[in-house]
């Protein structure tokens, strides 16, 4: 399947369910019947506006150019009583992940509260209706009564519903690999998985999240390349909030280390792995509770234990212990794919409880 390279995360849409049909007022000719009885048909209902999670789609891209959405009205009663046909439903197909919300109810909350969504779409398939049809008109057969023997009215269709609605994509992963730019976070995807992000040594070459499925043995858990972090990401630097909003769906986070950056750039990768924590705690607390793997990357440089030494003693004071892999030259990767996994089905076994405890 051919993929996009220009990711959107993001989309403003109008959506406007059908009006249902007008009511018909008509009576019936019969031969030597110049005046029959009412026989006007009611209207058909509007279509909705119905959005489905759908696992073979991965981005909002479609919405950037249609950013109105309608659904077909119902059709005018007929007469011989004969109801006007139901509008068409129209099925809007959103990646799995999308969270919707209301601009008009947005826009009464406190700026300082997060926006309540009004559906969170993260199981495939999941269908809900953002907008439903109006009910269609009564036909005059409707109004018949015995003292009122030849009614000469209906009633209009109902208007649809008309929303203004913004799309919002958080990638849904098992596990999220987090770092600064150019940490190797998309070549080492490319080693553990059969993806093929776009990799190249300058910053930001991943503007594009990718997801990529790792399997061992009969494990299976789906990894997501999170675009290089900064500082100030999480007040919106550099695409900050757009990369940030990803890290959210992930179970477990593995946060690289760049080691080259340090060795020929001299680099402090503990200033970088703190200010990352930082902008995860400034994004969202929570965050930090999330089991992290720490790895540092592109050992294959390493020649003398001397050249990491006090990098080694740093992370060693803070309870530390990274693995060492080298995505480039694949080394290290089987530890790496064990404690991943081991790390992937504890945290699902948690998610599994905390249902169950919903549903007691």
């Amino acid at each position: 399947m051919k993929h996009s390279s220009l990711f959107v995360d993001e989309a403003l849409l109008e959506v406007r369910s059908g009006p249902g049909g007008d009511g018909t007022v008509a009576f019936r000719r019969e031969k030597f019947t110049s005046n029959g009885g009412p026989n006007g048909g009611d209207g058909g209902r509007g279509g909705d506006v119905v959005f489905i999670a759908n696992t073979n789609i991965a981005t909002l891209l479609d919405f950037k150019s249609a950013r109105k959405i309608a659904a077909d009205a119902g059709a005018r009663g007929g007469t011989s009583d004969r109801k006007g046909a139901s509008g068409s439903h129209i099925e809007v197909h959103v990646p799995v992940g999308t969270l919707i919300f209301d601009e008009e109810l947005a826009e009464t909350q406190i700026e300082s509260e997060e926006p309540e969504p009004i559906a969170d779409l993260t199981v495939a398939g999941q269908r809900l209706v953002i907008a439903r049809g109006g009910k269609g008109g009564l036909g005059n057969a409707r109004f018949k009564t015995s003292t009122r023997q030849a009614p000469d009215f209906a009633t209009p269709g109902k208007s649809g519903e008309t929303k203004q609605i913004r799309l919002s994509l958080k990638l849904m992963a098992d596990v999220g690999l987090i770092g600064f730019p150019n940490a190797g976070k998309s070549t080492l995807l490319r080693q553990i998985s059969a993806a093929r992000p776009r990799v190249a040594s300058y910053p930001f070459t991943t503007l594009v999240p990718s997801l990529g499925v790792v399997e061992r043995d009969d494990r299976r858990c789906v990894v997501a390349d999170i675009p290089g972090l900064i500082e100030g990401a999480s007040e919106g630097a550099g695409l900050g909030h757009q990369f940030l909003r990803h890290v959210e769906r992930t179970r477990v986070l593995v946060h690289l280390l760049d080691i080259e950056a340090m060795l020929i750039e001299g680099r402090d990768l503990l200033k970088d792995y703190a200010a990352i924590r930082l902008e995860l705690s400034r994004y969202r607390p929570d965050l930090l509770e999330r089991r992290e793997i720490l790895v540092l990357n592109k050992c294959d440089l390493i020649h003398d234990e001397s050249m990491i030494e006090s990098l080694m003693e740093g992370l060693a004071k803070q309870g530390l212990a990274p693995l060492r892999v080298s995505g480039a030259a694949a080394l290290g990767l089987d530890p790496l794919l064990i404690e991943l996994f081991d790390a992937v089905d504890n945290a699902r076994h948690l998610d599994e409880c905390q249902v169950e405890k919903k549903d007691d």
